[in-house]
């Protein structure tokens, strides 16, 4: 009996600590099961476990931006930007753009490149003109103050006739009168004078001179003239217009059908290809819009033959 009085209380204890044990794995197992959840891990222990790669070694900041650059200003109507002069840049006024001149006495909707009221400048350079003749064709002149137009204002003969007002630095002048070309390089503004018009600006050995230039509408008791080109006939003809005041922007000849507006060719002739109006009424107009008709001029080739008429003064 004694016995096992004792063995009773052995188990009970035995009993009492395998629950014990039980018991306790079950708390480490739910306190490892708590430590490993992702969102419940202490700082310290994550970031032990992190790589040393990814950890930040300072706070984040926000990045600054760089300020945005500013637009560049757009360059003023009134001072464009200068550009290089080109073979198709105009000549360069003094006093007033090329679109917009000083107002005239009288405006001039047909002319060219060459406005009236309008200063241009240039250089003045000078050639031996000999009888005056020159690519206008309008054959020896006993008056040698005569000009070659640059290539480029010369605009296919149509500065042919002009008459011009030149200007030197030291004040002195000269009237001259367009009758040649001035081929390239010759710039823009460029006027190659007769030796005799060069003269009365500076000496000869000077060479080459800055000067300003401007259109003249000059007084004149001489009236226009019409020469027909060697070759013409009824069925083609050149027809030329000399001693004109004011430059000439067209002529046109009378058909059947009407007033027909002839080409004008580099060498300074109206052409007509199929004979269409030789011989018949002709039509001048001027750069100012003003018309003056010619009638009764027979088909002469190469024969100045005088007209009544002549461009009013501007």
């Amino acid at each position: 009996m004694a016995s096992h009085s004792r063995r009773r209380p052995l188990r009970e204890r035995r009993t009492a600590l395998v629950f014990a044990v039980a018991v306790a794995a079950v708390g480490v197992l739910l306190s490892l099961v708590v430590a490993l959840r992702p969102d419940s891990e202490p700082n310290a222990v994550r970031a032990a476990a992190e790589p040393a790669a990814t950890r930040p070694s300072a706070p984040r900041t926000t990045p600054e931006r760089k300020p945005e650059p500013k637009p560049k200003p757009k360059p003023s109507k009134a001072s464009p930007t200068p550009t290089a002069a080109t073979p198709s840049a105009r000549p360069s006024p003094t006093s007033a753009p090329r679109s917009s001149p000083r107002p005239a006495s009288g405006t001039a909707p047909l002319a060219g490149r060459i406005r009236p009221q309008v200063t241009y400048k240039g250089v003045a350079t000078h050639y031996d003109a000999a009888d005056g003749d020159g690519a206008c064709l309008y054959g020896p002149s006993p008056d040698l103050m005569v000009a070659a137009m640059n290539h480029t204002d010369y605009e296919t003969s149509k500065a042919c006739g002009a008459y011009i007002l030149v200007r030197a630095a030291n004040g002195a002048s000269v009237t001259v009168r367009v009758t040649n070309e001035c081929p390239l390089p010759c710039a823009p503004g460029q006027l190659d004078l007769s030796k005799e018009a060069f003269a009365k600006l500076a000496g000869l050995s000077a060479g080459r001179i800055p000067i300003t230039w401007s259109l003249l509408s000059p007084s004149t008791s001489d009236t226009v003239s019409i020469r027909y080109k060697s070759g013409s006939s009824r069925h083609w003809c050149g027809i030329q217009a000399l001693g004109h005041r004011n430059p000439l922007a067209r002529l046109e000849v009378r058909t059947g059908s009407g007033w027909s507006r002839l080409t004008r060719t580099e060498y300074n002739y109206y052409l007509s290809p199929d004979g269409a109006g030789c011989g018949g009424a002709l039509r001048l107009t001027d750069i100012y819009g003003e018309q003056l008709t010619v009638d009764g001029v027979a088909i002469r080739p190469d024969a100045v033959q005088p007209t009544r008429v002549q461009f009013a003064r501007h």
